[in-house]
């Protein structure tokens, strides 16, 4: 029976008109009795019929069974064969100009909610290719009746679906992905059980340059070695030459934790290269390098400009959370001095090698944890000497930075920060402790790194006032 009243109840069917979309891909409407009720796979603007699955005190989770009116911002194009299924790329069903507006519009309301309403956000920047622009990915192993499979997890659970034509990704990792479990099969290898802590394969990482086109492929395995090691490298390489890099990763932990620690190379270098903003980087297992190369271009540019605008002469820069460099490096010809701290100490010897194969003699690298921003300082300028950054960048982890890395920043009277963001709700909350701290706030610039997924990243300038 179809039911609107107050009495809402688990199996119920509800017509529903849907009033807004969730950075998750759920669409919302209300009930008659103003709970929130939210329709995976529904749009801003369609009626539905809904079945509801769930109800909790102040909302209500709902089935979209049937679209009696569609929204004119849906896209009834088929994305992708396995999204259905996987729950990854959440906007596969709406157009992305829509998407677009979404984005923004999450980055805006992130400021309101924190008490900054005043904040200007930009239209969202975009390269407008919604498709194939992930150059990593990490595939969990399975062991099903029809033999291994690989894939990615379904959404909220650890069912892995196979993933050989995922929409994001390039082409070749499907067809090496679908190589690589014939292999396992063929040599009746085992999959690692979550439960039991027993079986060999755990996942399978691959990592793609669009510059050169070369690719590393990675095992994650619950061993130190897989047997048939020279006819794995045999059959990969005969079929893809590309792959420039294998590895061996070992991870004998029980934990959901994808890699281990230790590395071993089967064939090639321990890295592949690629070229970003005119740099070449080397990219090696355990770096942090963004996942969309054209994305990160148009990030970086919009970074270095804000970094560098306005200033009559070159400037001393510090990258904090720099990873292999790269947010510093693409901007190292523009600056007399860059700084760059990591606390992953692979990466700051990553950055120093791309440093010094770009020819930049301005570029130092520094290891060290930002959670303990006095003892980080110290040790740096133990090392430099001392620190006098006219710009800093900060590109910390979804969580955002620490209160105490804000006011050490601010007591050093930092003059710019330019604060690079995964996660408008950090970067909002980070933002008002700066403005707290006397910084003025400039436009913030929202950039579609992860087209069709539910994540937006945002740059924005801090400017220290003058006192």
């Amino acid at each position: 029976m179809t039911n609107t009243m107050y009495n809402v109840k688990k199996n119920d069917i509800v017509e529903l008109n849907i009033t807004d979309l969730n950075n998750l891909g759920a669409g919302v409407s209300h009930l008659e009795d103003g709970r929130v009720v939210f329709v995976r796979g529904a749009v801003t603007g369609d009626r539905i019929k809904a079945k509801i699955i769930k109800v909790n005190t102040n909302f209500a989770v709902a089935r979209l069974e049937e679209i009696t009116q569609a929204s004119e911002f849906r896209d009834n194009e088929c994305f992708c064969g396995v999204s259905e299924s996987c729950g990854g790329c959440v906007y596969r069903h709406i157009t992305y100009e829509h998407e677009k507006e979404l984005k923004k519009s999450y980055v805006k309301h992130a400021f309101i909610k924190a008490g900054l309403p005043d904040v200007i956000v930009n239209d969202l920047h975009s390269t407008n290719e919604t498709k194939g622009y992930r150059n990593k990915a990490q595939y969990p192993f399975a062991m099903t009746k029809q033999g291994i499979v690989a894939g990615f997890y379904a959404s909220k659970t650890h069912n892995v679906v196979s993933a050989f034509d995922c929409a994001l990704q390039p082409k070749a990792f499907g067809e090496i992905l679908r190589a690589v479990c014939d292999f396992a099969n063929e040599k009746k290898l085992s999959v690692y059980d979550e439960d039991s802590g027993k079986g060999l394969l755990r996942h399978l990482y691959l990592r793609y340059s669009k510059n050169t086109g070369e690719i590393m492929l990675c095992i994650v395995l619950n061993g130190e070695k897989m047997p048939c090691e020279s006819d794995f490298i045999k059959t990969v390489l005969t079929d893809f030459p590309s792959v420039k890099s294998i590895q061996i990763n070992v991870n004998t932990k029980n934990t959901n934790v994808v890699l281990g620690n230790t590395y071993r190379t089967l064939y090639g270098e321990r890295y592949i290269e690629d070229v970003l903003c005119g740099v070449k980087f080397r990219i090696i297992p355990e770096s942090f390098y963004q996942v969309n190369h054209d994305g990160a271009e148009l990030l970086y540019s919009l970074a270095a400009q804000k970094a560098t605008e306005g200033f009559d002469k070159k400037i001393s820069l510090m990258d904090m959370y720099c990873g292999t460099g790269t947010i510093g490096l693409s901007m190292a010809d523009r600056v007399s001095e860059l700084v760059g701290v990591e606390i992953v100490e692979g990466a700051v010897e990553c950055a120093k090698i791309n440093a010094k194969i770009n020819g930049f003699e301005n570029a130092k690298f520094y290891a060290g944890d930002a959670k303990d921003i006095e003892s980080l300082f110290a040790s740096v300028e133990a090392q430099h000497g001392a620190l006098n950054p006219d710009v800093v960048i900060l590109d910390p982890p979804r969580k955002g930075c620490t209160p105490e890395v804000i006011e050490f920043l601010s007591r050093r009277n930092i003059n710019r920060i330019v604060y690079v963001s995964c996660d408008a709700d950090t970067l909002a909350r980070d933002c008002k402790m700066f403005s707290d701290c006397g910084y003025t706030i400039g436009e913030v610039d929202p950039v579609d790194m992860f087209p069709r997924t539910g994540h937006v990243e945002s740059v924005v300038c801090l400017t220290r006032k003058e006192r």
